[in-house]
């Protein structure tokens, strides 16, 4: 697919995917939607990336939704629009591929919302984060899902319904984001941790992470029912066997494909 708002890459086995509207601090148009969601996609679909980054290209990581798309449309319109703006969030908790979100300066509103829907995020020191749509006549109710999921209830709530901002060490304390590095070594971190997954089973990492998710919304109990046989499930792979046998000989393991 050829992309007019992202830059797609591969490195080794990381695949990159760029916002690139730096002049509209890579806000979300719906043509950047649904380019983020094909992406996600694609680099899923493709066996030989192990892991995603996401980042921003220029000043900004990604500052909402572009609400220059706001008028002219009727309430279906805006369903449609708004389901959009969301869609990749719900293919990030569906991948098997751990998406990481690389964060520069500024993460507001639907941008918020993209390193809160990520599996893992590393943030540059001085980089701010806000669920700031309710400053606007808004209101951050997509960002809101993953934020409740990362934050727990009172901090959520208390980001979307201010709409103020956090510094990167407050992301940190609260659990929105992994790690903070010097905004000059943020690349090279990012791409150290995404490195490290790369170098894991692949399908140890799928299935694991695709029963994460899932066990999420179950209850205690049947939480423990389905991951207990995902887990044997597992046990049953090539990987699982490959890794104990390099373990117990005290050698790297080949890993398979998917």
């Amino acid at each position: 697919m050829a992309y007019e708002n992202l830059l797609v890459d591969r490195q080794d086995r990381i695949g990159l995917i760029t916002f690139n509207r730096p002049k509209q601090l890579n806000t979300f148009n719906a043509a950047l939607a649904a380019e983020f969601n094909a992406a996600l996609e694609e680099l899923e679909a493709d066996t030989a990336v192990r892991a995603i980054v996401v980042r921003g290209e220029g000043k900004a990581f990604c500052a909402g939704i572009d609400v220059n798309e706001l008028e002219g449309k009727c309430g279906l319109d805006y369903y449609l629009w708004v389901g959009q703006m969301e869609e990749m969030s719900l293919t990030i908790a569906k991948m098997g591929t751990p998406v990481i979100a690389s964060v520069q300066d500024l993460a507001v509103a639907n941008g918020i919302g993209v390193v809160a829907s990520a599996d893992l995020a590393v943030a540059a020191e001085g980089a701010r984060f806000g669920a700031t749509a309710v400053n606007v006549g808004l209101f951050c109710m997509g960002p809101a899902v993953p934020l409740s999921r990362n934050l727990g209830r009172k901090k959520a709530l208390e980001l979307v319904l201010t709409g103020d901002m956090i510094q990167a060490d407050e992301a940190l304390r609260i659990g929105l984001v992994n790690k903070v590095v010097p905004r000059e070594s943020l690349e090279e971190e990012t791409m150290a941790l995404a490195t490290k997954l790369a170098q894991k089973s692949p399908l140890a990492l799928q299935l694991g992470k695709k029963s994460f998710y899932t066990m999420e919304d179950l209850d205690y109990e049947k939480a423990f029912e389905m991951v207990n046989n995902h887990f044997a499930l597992l046990c049953s792979t090539e990987d699982a066997h490959e890794g104990v046998q390099a373990f117990l000989n005290k050698r790297s393991p080949e890993w398979k494909l998917r």
